[in-house]
């Protein structure tokens, strides 16, 4: 059985907290978190017990660009064990970004799904990647397949280092010779893309969701070194009410997740890429 090696990465987590200290900032939230829900001390929690060393800590949507909770929960923790991913426009300014920077954000969330309500235009797109771009950071690029058809183009306008999120919200149930499929392995031919092998349960048809391993694997062949595996916790889909497709009402929890991320890959040697030595570098551990 494939094991998790000293130094594992979660490449992505949210959290949240008392809604009083930090608010959302969003006028349309998808979502709200019961109270108590998401926190970093729960999240460290499921950690621990998995033997996961280090997070990725991703700002909530429904923060939108505030990172005030984001750069505090990473200033709490060490250095060497968490990374933030922050949502980034016009509104947040050069100080914030540097603030940001110390705090240990390496990248910026770019959300091309229209659900949450946080699609940026091309020109401020191509503004906020430059602005990333002198920060040494990477994008972080979360579409769906018909979403990626759209913003192709412009995605190839730039030069920066790009991690496709989520497997690219591909509906598992077209197969694995779907047209985005194939646009996503496109881009993978080239070294500044990447992908996230996570939320495989929700694209899949159900348990134990045997649908969703041939696309990890191609992932992992088409782009061995530039995979990395997230758990997305806590999870936020199940509070979203009237889920549209292609997300189903299935949920496998931590264990279930890491267990389906290890299913991607053929042996011990890939489990140090995908959750130690990919992640490290992608993030500057």
């Amino acid at each position: 059985m494939l094991k998790l090696p000293k130094g594992a990465c979660d490449g992505q987590i949210h959290v949240f907290a008392d809604a009083t200290k930090y608010p959302p900032h969003h006028p349309r939230p998808l979502y709200s978190p019961p109270p108590g829900e998401g926190t970093i001390q729960k999240a460290l929690a499921e950690h621990a017990t998995h033997g996961i060393d280090r997070v990725i800590i991703v700002n909530a949507t429904i923060y939108a660009t505030n990172a005030d909770l984001l750069v505090d929960t990473l200033r709490a923790l060490p250095k060497d064990k968490a990374r933030g991913t922050a949502i980034v426009d016009s509104t947040v300014s050069d100080k914030q970004l540097a603030t940001m920077h110390d705090a240990g954000v390496r990248g910026a969330r770019f959300n091309f799904q229209t659900r949450f309500n946080l699609v940026p235009d091309f020109a401020d797109f191509h503004r906020q990647i430059a602005r990333i771009a002198e920060m040494g950071w990477i994008a972080k690029v979360f579409c769906g397949p018909d979403e990626l058809a759209e913003v192709e183009a412009e995605i190839r306008k730039t030069k920066i280092t790009i991690l496709f999120d989520h497997m690219g919200q591909l509906p598992f149930a077209q197969g694995i010779n779907q047209p985005g499929m194939k646009r996503l392995l496109n881009f993978l031919r080239e070294e500044r893309f990447w992908i996230m092998l996570s939320n495989g349960d929700h694209l899949a048809h159900a348990h134990p969701w045997d649908d969703a391993v041939p696309f990890g694997r191609a992932f992992y062949e088409a782009a061995p070194d530039r995979c990395i595996w997230g758990s997305d916790w806590p999870h936020v889909g199940r509070w979203i009410k009237n889920r549209p497709s292609p997300f189903t009402v299935h949920e496998s929890g931590f264990t279930g997740k890491l267990e389906l991320g290890l299913r991607y890959l053929p042996d011990q040697a890939a489990v140090q890429k995908v959750f130690v030595d990919n992640p490290a570098r992608l993030f500057g551990f």
